[in-house]
Order: C-alpha cells, then sequence, then structure tokens
C-alpha cells in the first residue's frame, strides 16, 4: 500500500509526542515502540516506522531485566533532552494528530470530535490510575502531601488534562476598591459550542445519561460523545485521574479541574452521585480535606439556587493553593460564640456578609460553625429583605470555606438567601439588573471570596466601548453611537458615566480605565449578594443575627 503523503509528518509529530513522554515521566522509555504503534492506531495510520525507532528500542532493551544481567547500569539516551522539551509545542503537535485522525474518518470534524481524537492519543502516554494512585501515596507518606499534590498537578498538566495552554488566554486584572483589590478573570478557556454541536442536540433522543455527571468518579477513562449521542455531548475523559481519598469515613476523590481558575484549582468529589448538602457533616469533610492537605484551601457552594454553584446535583467541593482577596480583608469586629470560649469569631469588612471562625480545636469549630448555620437557616429579618422560608421552601445557607493558620483551623461562613421578588426575580440578592451588563451569572463559592469569573462576550463588548469613548463623540452623539451598537448597547449608560468621570481618557489609558470601571461593578455584584449592607441598618441587622447565636 502506499503511504499517504502526510503519513511522514505524521510520523515525526507522533515520534515527538513519545519522546515528550518519556522526559515528562508519564510514559517509561520501555514502552515507546508501543505507544507510539498504539497512537497509529488511533488516528488510522499504519505506518512509517518512528524516525527515531533506534533509539526507543536501544533505550527498551538498556532498561530491561531480560537483558544481559552481567551489564554494568544502563547509560540511558532519549530522544531530546529536557531543555528540548521545554520547547515542544504540545498543542500545536496534538493538534496535526487529531486532524489526521479526522482526516482518516476517527471521529467527526468538530472541535469536541478532534478533542476526543487528542484524549485518546494522550491516555496512551499516561500512567494507568493504580501506578497514580501507588505514585501519589508514596510520595505523601515519604515527602508529605506538598510533594504528593506537586507530583499530581504536573503529570495532569503534562497530560493536557488541565488545558494550560486554553488557560492562558484567560483575561485577568486586579482592580483597588474599597474591598482591596479584587481579581477579575474573562474566561476564555472553556471550548464555546459549535453549531454542529448545536444542531446534532437538538436532535439527539433522550435517555437516562451515562456518566450521570461530569463529577461523577466513573468520568474516568470515559471516551465522551459528540451531542448527537443519546445522550448528549460529554468531553472525553480517558487522560483523567482520580486519587481515591476518603473524607468523612467516605470514599472521595481528588482531581484537578481542566478549566482552573487560580493556581492548582483542585476538586474533591464523593463516590456516590448526590445532591450537594451544607450542614455539619460535610463542613467535617472540609476540614478532613485540609488535614489531608494543609497547603490547600477548601470550600463548598451553598446547597440552594441563585447562591450556589452551576452544579448542584454532585457533592463536591472546590480547592487549590491560592490566597484570595476575602482571605485578606479586614476585621471588622469581633464576637463570642456562647458555649465556644476556644473559637475566636470575626465579622470581615467584606462586601457578602462573611463571618471568620477560627479555633486550635476542631471539633469546637465544627459545633459553632454548625450553631451558626442552624441559627441562620431559620432566620428571618423582613426589614432586610431577609426570610428564612416561603411556601415550604427554604432560603437560607451558607457557603463555608474551611483552611489552616498555622496550626489552627479556620472557616469562612457567607451568610447567603435565595429569596426571589417581582422586583428582583432573579433573587433579591444576586447581582442587580443594572449590572447584568458586565455580570448575570449565579455568585458562586470563587466569586464569594473576590475573584470575578466573568463571560468572554466581554472581550467584544468591551472593545466596541473603547472604540465609542476614543471617537470623538461626546454628550448625546456619544450616547446615540453607544447604543446604536449591538455590541456596546449594554453597556451604554455605564460607559457614559466612564466618560464623564474620566475626561483625560486617551488610547493609552483606555483600557485601564476601563477595567477599573468593570471591576468597582464586580464590587457592587458582591454588595448585592451580601445579606447584611454596610450602612446604619444593615449593621444593626447583622448585630441582631449576632445576639441570636
Amino acid at each position: 500500500m502506499d503511504t499517504p503523503a502526510g503519513a511522514p509528518r505524521v510520523a515525526d509529530d507522533v515520534n515527538e509526542l513519545v519522546s515528550y513522554a518519556i522526559v515528562r515521566g508519564m510514559l517509561a522509555p520501555e514502552d515507546a515502540i508501543w505507544a507510539y504503534n498504539a497512537i497509529l492506531e488511533r488516528i488510522g495510520e499504519d505506518g512509517p516506522a518512528a524516525p527515531s525507532s533506534a533509539v526507543f528500542l536501544e533505550n527498551g532493551y538498556q532498561l530491561s531485566p531480560t537483558r544481559d544481567l552481567a551489564e554494568d547500569e544502563p547509560s540511558i539516551e532519549i530522544a531530546f533532552t529536557d531543555d528540548e522539551a521545554a520547547g515542544f509545542d504540545l498543542e500545536d503537535c496534538i493538534e496535526r494528530i487529531a486532524a489526521a485522525g479526522v482526516a482518516n474518518g476517527r471521529e467527526e470534524d468538530t472541535p469536541s470530535g478532534r478533542d476526543r481524537i487528542a484524549t485518546r492519543v494522550m491516555d496512551i502516554l499516561m500512567p494507568r490510575p493504580s501506578e497514580v494512585d501507588a505514585m501519589f501515596a508514596e510520595l505523601y507518606d515519604e515527602d508529605g502531601a506538598e510533594a504528593a499534590t506537586d507530583w499530581f498537578y504536573r503529570l495532569c498538566c503534562d497530560a493536557r488534562y488541565v488545558r494550560t495552554a486554553a488557560i492562558a488566554r484567560n483575561i485577568g486584572w486586579t482592580t483597588p476598591t474599597r474591598w482591596g483589590d479584587l481579581e477579575i478573570t474573562i474566561n476564555l478557556s472553556k471550548p464555546e459550542k459549535d453549531p454542529k454541536a448545536i444542531a446534532a442536540a437538538g436532535a439527539a433522543p433522550a435517555g437516562e445519561a451515562y456518566p450521570a455527571c461530569q463529577l461523577c468518579m466513573e468520568n474516568e477513562g470515559y471516551s465522551g460523545r459528540g451531542a448527537g449521542a443519546a445522550h448528549g455531548a460529554h468531553p472525553a475523559r480517558q487522560n483523567l485521574r482520580i486519587v481515591p481519598i476518603t473524607l468523612g469515613d467516605e470514599h472521595w476523590g481528588l482531581q484537578y479541574s481542566p478549566y482552573a481558575y487560580f493556581s492548582e484549582h483542585c476538586i474533591a468529589m464523593s463516590a456516590e452521585h448526590r445532591l450537594m448538602h451544607v450542614d455539619r457533616e460535610n463542613m467535617a469533610r472540609l476540614v478532613d480535606f485540609i488535614d489531608l492537605f494543609p497547603h490547600y484551601f477548601v470550600g463548598s457552594n451553598a446547597d440552594l439556587p441563585i447562591v450556589g454553584g452551576s452544579i448542584l446535583s454532585h457533592d463536591h467541593f472546590q480547592g487549590g493553593r491560592h490566597t484570595f482577596p476575602m482571605m485578606k480583608a479586614a476585621v471588622e469586629e469581633t464576637f463570642e460564640i456562647p458555649g465556644a470560649p476556644e473559637v475566636l469569631g470575626e465579622v470581615l469588612r467584606w462586601p457578602l456578609s462573611v463571618l471568620k471562625l477560627s479555633a486550635r480545636d476542631r471539633e469546637a469549630l465544627l459545633d459553632a460553625a454548625a450553631h451558626v448555620l442552624d441559627v441562620w437557616r431559620g432566620w428571618s429579618d423582613e426589614e432586610l429583605g431577609i426570610v428564612a422560608e416561603s411556601d415550604g421552601e427554604r432560603h437560607n445557607t451558607i457557603t463555608p470555606v474551611a483552611c489552616r493558620e498555622g496550626d489552627g483551623y479556620v472557616l469562612y461562613l457567607a451568610l447567603r438567601c435565595n429569596i426571589a421578588t417581582d422586583e428582583h426575580p432573579l433573587g433579591v440578592f444576586h447581582p442587580h439588573a443594572e449590572w447584568h451588563h458586565i455580570k448575570k451569572e449565579n455568585i458562586g463559592l470563587i466569586e464569594v471570596m473576590g475573584l470575578a469569573i466573568l463571560p468572554p462576550r466581554l472581550v467584544e463588548e468591551l472593545a466596541a466601548v473603547r472604540e465609542h469613548l476614543l471617537s470623538g463623540a461626546e454628550g448625546a452623539a456619544l450616547a446615540q453611537a453607544l447604543e446604536g451598537d449591538p455590541l456596546s448597547t449594554s453597556h451604554a449608560a455605564w460607559a457614559l458615566e466612564l466618560a464623564e468621570a474620566h475626561p483625560e481618557l486617551t488610547p493609552e489609558n483606555a483600557e485601564e480605565i476601563i477595567r477599573a470601571g468593570v471591576g468597582e461593578v464586580f464590587g457592587h455584584v458582591l454588595e448585592d449578594a451580601g445579606v447584611y449592607k454596610w450602612d446604619l441598618a444593615g449593621r444593626a441587622g447583622l448585630h441582631r443575627f449576632l445576639a441570636a447565636l
């Protein structure tokens, strides 16, 4: 059979990818030829030989326990050095390999189809889940928790499960506000839905999905499916590795987020597909987590719609290695919890209503936190719009976050209420309509702590705002231009305020001024989510609640 014209380039790419995996420690040198051939099969190729075939074979021979045992210790040659591996463009290489697979009919020609091929290929180069578990446990026992997570995180990045190239496209900055420096991110890393996939989804038959959700541990190794499949689209997870851990005497798993919002963004999830719940039991699991991994924080989204995260159907936490603005917030005042003299209670100067509890005794801390939650769940203050229950539906819960401080424990409890009214149908303590041009989505765990996750539409929209502000138009003419442009119309009133407040606006400072304005809006969004405002009525209301403890 004639060799296809593109085969030599594909062979080069697969050869380099295999060499990369060896250098990164993902693949044993003895497995190089096997991996090369397995990748060829995955993408529908049957040759040619690997350019480094001789080197791969020699390395495998030198490491083999079946070679002449009288030889000295082997001197291992690899196809390229660590320095060369550092300059290797994984994304370009894997995209070309995936394109070859599509051309050979292995998958549909869509972003998700190409991604399924790429994920299958990376899985070939990874250690099996049992090997990952064994290495993690060995590092944890011999070198400590930080060494274990360092290794695991690097593996997930090297294996392209954590999409570092996509994450690098995110746009981020900090904005000084009355609440401190807030962190702003425009999220460009998650893939947009492809029009073909949207059309296929509309024609897909309904049914019970497997895995039940994207957080189920059954995702490990799952091949993924397109939007036209019986149960709709589901991302490929063949390069996912989950380390089993124990929280609250239960089977949980630890993995890293593929589209991380901060350093070492990890997820801990229950092995059982069950609803999110915030209670003493799960707050104890948060503390179990920081006992296992004291260099990480961990938190849970609230367990109610509007104030919860995007996935309420699966019990899970999020954590990582990051100090959020909320954790740097000043202490406004202290308070005591009756019967818990060893627990320090502090009110943070933060737009949301956050109580910080600290103690060395974890059980005393958990008892105090459970008491705060129990009182809050039944607490109403209708003067301030706080309603604990209506028509049998409860509205109050908390967003808890745990971390270590020295040899002590800290629990941050953000008081949440998801009551909605005719005036605020999306939620009284949800971003109000005047800020929806920047942020309309729920305020979940990460944003509670001061990191905004803003939609990708803002890139084009803010660019349009900038263009209009620099056009030289003023007053009514500027308003008309802003309102007449579909990209800037939702921002018109805000943009006019920026123009009035910054007559010094120039091409050199326009982006800085607009970004600062976005950060200020995020501050207002967080203020809307706070159940006790920073006015006299709000402070009095908070003191009524603290007195009820």
